[in-house]
Parts: C-alpha cells; sequence; structure tokens
C-alpha cells in the first residue's frame, strides 16, 4: 500500500502529496501523522489519502513511524484543508497545523514513554524516556512501531518540558470493609493520620478509589498513603487525568419557557436538526432576545438524537459566561477551546473531543477545526465580528468553515447576532440564507434608553476632556443607587501620543509608520503593531526641550480620571493590558457579576454578550474612534459596536440608559444607533456600499506586498498590477498599487493592490500563480500576501 503524505515543508515546491511505501503490519489510516525520510532528514506529515500505484518513477522510500495511536486528524478535515487550500491561498501543511494545537505542531519535542512493565524493564529505555528525534536505526524505529502497536509505549508531545499528559496517582481499597473496620480497633490512638485514613475508607468506602490530590485535600499526608500501600492497605497507580479549563461555576440550569418569536426560532431550526438538513440561518434578534436560549434548546435537540454540537463565541473574553450557561445545562459534555488556556488545557480538551467524550463544544475562532465526528448543529454567536477572520496565515475565515462542515455533516448552521453583517443580511435577503427574527426582549423588557452627547455643546467634569458633566451626573446617581456602570473607550494606553509644542516633533515606532502609545502604569511608550518600547521621555528627542504634552485618551487616563470623579467607587478597567495574565477575563467578569465593583471600564470586549443584572447605565466615552478610519467597513463597525454596548444595559426588571458621547451626532451610524434601527442601518449603508462598488456588492481580493526596500516593494507591486491588468477584464476593478494606510509595519513597507470583481473565472488561478511566483522572490527579501474578502483594507 501506498501513502499519501503532505509533508512539514511549507513551500511552492513541496506543496503537493508524497508517496511512500507502507511497511507491512504497520496500521495506518487517513488523518495519521507520521514521520517520513525527506532528502537527507526526517520530517513530519500527515497522511491524506492511499493508492495503490505511484506515478513517481524512481524508488519509493518507506513510512519510517506513525505517531499517535489515534490520526488526530478526521478525514473531514483532512477533505477541508485541500478545499480550503485553494480558497485562502495558503499551503495545505500549513492549514493541516492550524487545526491542531500548538502541542502537536512541529515545534515540540516527541518522547516515547514505557507504559508496561515489560517495556519499562527494557535496556531500550534504561528506565527513562526516549527522544524519537534521536533514532535514527532502522531495527529500532522498527521496534518503536511494535511497542506503540502493542501499547508498551505511547509517545507525549512536549514544548519547552511543558506540555505533556498530566498523570494523577490513584489510590484503591485492596481490602473488605470489615477489613478496614477491624484495623480501626488495632491501630494505635495516638497514630492520628492512619486513623483519619482507616476512618475516611470505612466510612466513605463507595467513594474510593481517590486521588491524592483528594486525599491530601483531606489533610492526610503523603507519608501516611505511602505506609498504607507498604501495608497492603491500598493499591496505587497512575492514570491520566485530564487538565480542565477554570470557568465560571454556575449551578444546574432547566430550559426555559420560550416566548412566541423564541419558539417559532427553535421549531425552524430542530426541524432540520432531525431531517439533517445544512440550511443557513440567520438569527436577527435584538440585544437581550434570548438568542442563546435558543442556541441551548436546539443543542439540547441535536443532542437528543445522539449527534454532537459546535458553538463559537468571537472573544476570549465572551468564553467564560458563555461556557459557563452551556456547561450548566449540559454539564460534563462540555469542551472548551480557545487561545487563552494553558498549552496543556487546550491539549486535553482537544483530546477528550477527539475520543468522544465531549458532546459540545465551546470557543473562539479555531474552535471551528474541533475534531467532532458526527455533528448535528453549527452556531456562530456575534456572527458579524470581525475576529472571526484569521489576520495572518492561513487567512480562513471562520463562518466559511463552519458553511463547509455543515454541507459536510447536513447539520443546520446557526449565525446569530443583533447587528448582522451586511453580507450575511444581504444573503438571507436572496434566500440563501434563511432570515428568523426576535423583535423584542425575552423577559418583556424595553430597550434602553440611548442618549447622544453632543462633545463639541457640553461642560466636562474633570479636567481631562473625557467625561461630560451628564455622564458624571449619570454615574454619580447609579452609584447612590448601588447599581453597576459600564463605560466603553475603544482605545487602551493612557495617551495616543507625544508631542513635542516647541518643535512639533511626534514621538514615533522606530519599526513602524506609527506614533507609540504611553502606558503610564507600566512606565513605557509602546507600539500596539510590533511591541517595540522604551521610556516615557521627560524631554523632546528632537529639540531637548521640556515642553513635551501627552495627547489623546485612551483606558488608563479614563480609568485615572474616574479614581478622581469618584473616589468612593470601585473601578475595573478591562482591556489588552489588564487581560494578558491566564485567568484574567474570568477574574475581572466574576468580580463586577459578584457586585465587587461599581464600574467596569474597558474597549470592544466589553460590548457584547455579557449579561450583567445590576447594570443600569452604559457610557460611551468616544463613539466617534473608529469612525473616520479609511475603511469601507468603517460606519458598520462603528454601528455594531454601539449597538451592542447599548444592549448591556437593563438586561433585567429595572430600566436601562445609555449615553453616547461623540462630535459627529449626525452621522447615520451614531444617530441609527441611538434608534437601535439596524433595518434603516442596513438600508443606508446598503446605499453606501453599492455607490462605491464595495462588499456585497462586489467580491474582494487583497494583495499586500512588503520589503524592507520601499522602491522593491513599489517595483513588485507595479509588477503585478501589469500581470492582473492583462488577464482580468471588466466590470472587474483593480485599485492600486498604492502604500498601505500605516505604510511601514515591523521595517517592512506595505504596499496594496485591491482587486473588486463580481465574476472572473480566471482569477483563482491567476492568484494562486502569484502565490507561487511569491516563493521565488523571497530570496531579494519580498513577501507577497493575498487575502480574499478582507475585514480591514489599511
Amino acid at each position: 500500500m501506498i501513502a499519501q503524505v503532505i509533508v512539514d515543508v511549507a513551500a511552492r515546491q513541496t506543496d503537493r502529496v508524497f508517496d511512500y511505501l507502507v511497511p507491512e503490519g504497520l496500521e495506518i489510516s487517513i488523518g495519521s501523522r507520521v514521520i517520513v525520510p525527506f532528502g537527507n532528514r526526517k520530517v513530519q506529515g500527515f497522511v491524506v489519502g492511499f493508492s495503490e500505484k505511484s506515478q513517481f518513477q524512481g524508488q519509493l522510500k518507506d513510512l519510517l513511524l506513525v505517531v499517535d495511536e489515534m490520526p488526530p486528524l478526521t478525514k473531514e478535515l483532512v477533505a477541508l484543508s485541500a478545499d480550503l487550500a485553494q480558497q485562502i491561498f495558503a499551503y495545505r501543511i500549513s492549514i493541516l497545523k492550524t487545526m491542531l494545537p500548538s502541542v502537536m505542531r512541529a515545534n515540540y519535542r516527541k518522547i516515547l514513554v514505557p507504559v508496561s512493565d515489560r517495556a519499562k524493564a527494557m535496556p531500550f529505555f534504561a528506565g527513562d524516556v526516549l527522544d524519537l528525534s534521536k533514532i535514527s536505526d532502522p531495527h529500532l524505529l522498527k521496534l518503536v512501531s511494535q511497542l506503540l502497536k502493542n501499547g508498551d509505549a505511547e509517545v507525549e508531545y512536549l514544548v519547552e518540558d511543558k506540555a505533556k499528559k498530566k498523570m494523577a496517582v490513584l489510590y484503591t481499597p485492596l481490602l473488605s470493609l470489615e477489613g478496614y473496620q477491624e484495623l480501626l480497633t488495632k491501630v494505635k490512638k495516638n497514630a492520628v493520620q492512619q486513623q483519619k485514613l482507616l476512618t475516611d475508607l470505612f466510612e466513605n468506602f463507595a467513594a474510593y478509589p481517590k486521588t491524592r490530590e483528594q486525599l491530601e485535600g483531606q489533610k492526610i499526608s503523603l507519608a501516611t498513603l505511602n505506609s498504607a500501600v507498604k501495608k497492603g492497605w491500598l493499591g496505587q497507580k497512575q492514570v491520566e487525568s485530564y487538565r480542565k479549563p477554570a470557568v465560571l461555576a454556575k449551578e444546574k440550569s432547566q430550559p426555559k419557557k420560550l416566548n412566541d418569536e423564541q419558539e417559532a426560532a427553535y421549531e425552524a431550526i430542530t426541524q432540520d436538526v432531525q431531517e439533517r438538513k445544512s440550511q443557513t440561518f440567520l438569527l436577527e434578534g435584538v440585544t437581550g432576545s434570548g438568542k442563546t436560549e435558543v442556541y441551548l434548546q436546539t443543542i439540547s435537540e441535536a443532542l437528543k438524537i445522539g449527534r454532537t454540537a459546535l458553538m463559537l463565541v468571537p472573544e476570549i473574553s465572551l468564553t467564560p459566561q458563555m461556557v459557563a450557561q452551556v456547561q450548566a445545562r449540559f454539564g460534563k459534555e462540555v469542551a472548551v477551546l480557545h487561545s487563552a488556556l494553558s498549552e496543556g488545557e487546550r491539549y486535553d480538551e482537544w483530546r477528550r473531543i477527539r475520543r468522544g467524550q465531549a458532546k459540545v463544544v465551546v470557543g473562539a475562532r479555531s474552535a471551528v477545526f474541533a475534531p467532532l465526528d458526527n455533528i448535528g448543529l453549527i452556531i456562530i454567536d456575534e456572527e458579524h465580528e470581525g475576529t472571526y477572520k484569521q489576520d495572518k496565515n492561513p487567512r480562513y475565515h471562520a463562518r466559511d468553515v463552519a458553511i463547509w462542515r455543515s454541507r459536510y455533516h447536513h447539520c443546520p448552521l446557526i449565525l446569530g447576532s443583533a447587528t448582522p453583517s451586511l453580507g450575511s443580511r444581504a444573503r438571507a435577503q436572496k434566500g440563501l440564507f434563511k432570515l428568523l427574527t426576535l423583535k423584542k426582549r425575552a423577559k418583556s423588557q424595553a430597550l434602553p434608553r440611548v442618549d447622544l452627547i453632543d462633545l463639541k455643546h457640553v461642560q466636562f467634569a474633570g479636567g481631562q476632556f473625557d467625561i461630560s458633566v451628564n455622564l458624571a451626573e449619570a454615574i454619580q446617581k447609579r452609584l447612590d443607587r448601588r447599581e453597576q456602570v459600564i463605560l466603553l473607550l475603544n482605545r487602551r494606553g493612557f495617551a495616543n501620543f507625544m508631542l513635542c509644542r516647541n518643535c512639533g516633533y511626534v514621538l514615533k515606532c522606530p519599526n513602524c509608520d506609527l506614533s507609540l502609545t504611553m502606558h503610564k502604569d507600566t512606565g513605557v511608550m509602546q507600539c500596539h503593531y510590533c511591541g517595540h518600547q522604551e521610556a516615557i521621555p521627560t524631554f523632546c528627542p528632537n529639540c531637548h526641550d521640556r515642553q513635551i504634552r501627552f495627547l489623546g485618551t485612551g483606558t488608563q487616563k479614563v480609568e485615572e480620571e474616574l479614581g478622581e470623579l469618584f473616589p468612593a467607587a470601585k473601578v475595573l478597567r478591562m482591556d489588552v493590558d489588564t487581560t494578558r495574565r491566564k485567568g484574567s477575563y474570568e477574574k475581572i467578569l466574576t468580580a463586577f457579576g459578584q457586585g465587587e465593583a461599581d464600574i467596569l471600564l474597558g474597549t470592544q470586549m466589553i460590548a457584547k454578550g455579557l449579561d450583567f443584572p445590576n447594570v443600569t447605565l452604559v457610557g460611551v466615552i468616544n463613539a466617534d474612534t473608529g469612525l473616520w478610519l479609511p475603511d469601507y467597513n468603517a460606519s458598520e463597525k462603528t454601528f455594531e459596536l454601539l449597538t451592542q454596548v447599548a444592549g448591556r444595559a437593563g438586561r433585567a426588571d429595572k430600566e436601562g440608559q445609555v449615553m453616547i458621547q461623540t462630535y459627529n451626532p449626525d452621522h447615520y451610524a451614531i444617530a441609527l444607533s441611538q434608534k437601535q434601527d439596524y433595518e434603516l442601518f442596513y438600508a443606508k449603508e446598503m446605499q453606501v456600499r453599492r455607490a462605491g462598488n464595495y462588499p456585497p456588492y462586489f467580491y474582494t481580493v487583497l494583495v499586500t506586498i512588503a520589503s524592507k526596500n520601499e522602491q522593491n516593494a513599489a517595483r513588485e507591486a507595479f509588477n503585478i498590477k501589469r500581470v492582473l491588468m492583462a488577464q482580468l477584464h471588466q466590470p472587474t476593478i483593480i485599485l492600486g498599487p498604492a502604500p498601505a494606510t500605516v505604510s511601514r509595519l515591523k521595517n517592512q513597507y506595505l504596499y496594496q493592490i485591491l482587486v473588486k470583481y463580481k465574476k472572473e473565472d480566471k482569477l483563482n488561478a491567476l492568484l494562486h500563480q502569484l502565490q507561487d511566483q511569491a516563493q521565488e522572490i523571497k530570496k531579494y527579501g519580498l513577501t507577497v500576501e493575498i487575502d480574499t474578502e478582507p475585514e480591514r483594507i489599511m
């Protein structure tokens, strides 16, 4: 038999299938991870198919080793990788590796661990584990394969010696209940620890076996446990123990009674779950309309008929609350996948899913590749969010992957949002998606009152010109009533830039065409793109004058101002800077949910999905931060953000209010967010898109050319433009090349070409040709990146 293998070498020449002979007796499947000889070295690869004949004219080499007991990739994911590689202009190996936890990718150490007593006694191991990368002798490789096949050894994956299977020591009773009762009468009275252990064995016999952690938690010492093993009271063995991600604790919940709108949506979706139809539903529901309850009850329907469910959320910050709700309904059947987990936790959750021990998966973007079988329902919550698009290679969109998997498994896909993306809403209007609407809140509460505050005509509280007197008075009123407040400012840091009043110098990043942002708490000026940091200056680096000012505003500065205006209030800040540490999301949200803080201040990560009953006021410090960005969808993103954050107020019995501070109260994105009128915004924005020939009326592809030498980047950009012009036809529009809005990032000059098209049969093949040629020009320091349907064109 011949195995078709994609090798772990991301290059144009290797982006194809290589054939290897499968040695007799070696068990192998599609999706298996293998070690193969490649040139004069050994590399990792993935088996993507089998054949009986090969077109290779020379002598085929033998496949050396199958790494895993169970293939890490399902046949479905292998097929998905082939289709995705064609759509998003990424090498197939990059996609295959993206589907796995990072601990199983190429930058790991593979070690062979003896499991059985027979293997542990073999001189081959010498009482220790073996590094597989150091084994090259064919006879030893054959022995490794035999040990794996017989279950005498197993492979573990280590990243810097951190990520591996977690083992727990398990203690099992070796005597009968009567035996422990008899020992209790004989043990000395001053042997307090032994008495405690024997009492637990006698009184809680049914609770055994117990782990070392459980017994040590009962104040039974390790010395006592070791002694009990020696005396034959207890048996001891090592077992695998899954690392469980911490989530917000929640009691078991029961399904809630659905209102008529929710019931209609539930019936439509569950009918397709039962009939195994791959319909895509757009569930458009105002904030607080009970979309989550519809999700939970439709998941329950999929589980009842023996199928699984996959649910995506756009932000890691949303994961704890959503996981808590899903776990409260479905308990241990839920697995969690997102990048804030430790490598070990993610590896264990992934293995639970692959082994079929989890039936419901909740996670952020990359969870769309969860190795679930027999999927009965896929849900993408807040489907409009740009975070579902990966901004680095491979540039997949989770929504497109979900549609592919929905068709493969013949199951419905729910796209849920209060503010659907224009593309999804347009597809629903054309009948490609089925539109379901929830126009009223689940508990019949009124939508919060939204007030616009025109910053051109107000007085400010404090001296920083961030919080108007109107907003300050509203905050104080909530503090007096012991209610909570959420404040949004979509800009982190303390000040946006440093300006010298004497010479006009602005302190910029040495690597990027951007000013440095001041971070007062850490005492640095920082670039938010490349991470460059330097100390906060006390004088101008250009003219050495001390008349420097730090201008603009960020969450740190507003936090400081809140402390001055409301000294008795407890403020929690939630942005990238305060959520770097593991578990920080859960810690902040739990504290706020339990009433330990009065004000939650944050960036866009607090704007959606959060549900706090005591929040009655939401304030937007500056609604204009993203409004004038040079992106075709800036108005859409602004409207979505304001509407979503407004939905955090008044979600329980108390009346909610939203106050939006803006310098542009007449702009349609802001004026219509006040009315929370999505339909009117959709109609207006579609007119703007039609006039500008932008999505969803046109498809788009962004080609970015980068080089440390600006002339080289520009020259290559014009070469590519000429190729495109020669091959493509009207009504296809080719814009550029032009310098990117941020023309230099990480010491690379960026030039861009934007292709806008309706139907262009030659384009896919042409772009693949450009991708292949990009490999050749890399040696000249040039890179070419192709992004289909980019979220940002900046």
